[in-house]
């Protein structure tokens, strides 16, 4: 696996990547996000970089993080270059240690998963509770390992969308479960490879 620093594996994985220049959304970000009015959303592990642009292209001020710097100068480089550099922000975060201020709208955690240790309903917990009143936790899972994925271990558990929940230990009173789906899709890969992966889609309201 390498090394297990976090901001060294993830420096790791990414510098192994050609940067892409106009990398792709996530498929269930968008299926959640159109429509919606856009306001302030937060981007835990940006990665590449195609959730924040695509974000910003729908007009929502985007705080987007990693604990990667080699991702988060990419995302900073390409804001500038698709001129939307005023309404992203890209942050390095070791959300072990630190959490970007603010309060947002909708925080969406997009294949928020690591190898590494890592308290991640901890860090879901916090993320929580800066979504303003009305706003929406939207956490996207690998339920599957594609062909191509970094992470090929036999063993892993993928938490279902009811464990990720009960994880967090929200207030039902505060908190509205409006998904908590397992769905499949044919993914491509880097190399235009394809294959069957299957989804864990959780989506969480706070009450107004």
């Amino acid at each position: 696996m390498g090394s297990t620093d976090p901001a060294a594996f993830w420096d790791g994985v990414y510098a192994d990547r050609p940067a892409a220049a106009d990398p792709r959304p996530n498929v269930r970000l968008v299926e959640h996000v159109t429509g919606l009015p856009p306001g302030d959303v937060l981007d835990l592990g940006c990665g590449e970089g195609g959730d924040a642009l695509w974000l910003a292209r729908q007009r929502w001020r985007v705080t987007a993080v990693d604990v990667s710097d080699v991702a988060v100068r990419r995302l900073a480089g390409l804001a500038g270059a698709h001129g939307l550099d005023r309404l992203i922000t890209a942050e390095r975060h070791d959300l072990a240690a630190t959490f970007p201020s603010g309060a947002y709208d909708l925080v969406s955690a997009q294949f928020f998963q690591t190898p590494l240790a890592l308290d991640r309903a901890g860090v879901l917990r916090t993320a929580a509770y800066a979504i303003r009143p009305g706003g929406v936790l939207l956490v996207v899972d690998h339920g599957s390992a594609a062909p191509w994925s970094w992470n090929q271990d036999p063993g892993i558990h993928y938490p279902t969308p009811g464990e990720v929940l009960g994880g967090l230990a929200l207030d039902p009173a505060e908190w509205t479960v409006e998904r908590a789906d397992v769905l499949r899709r044919t993914a491509t890969g880097p190399g235009g490879e394809t294959a069957e992966v299957a989804d864990h889609v959780l989506a969480v309201r706070r009450a107004v």
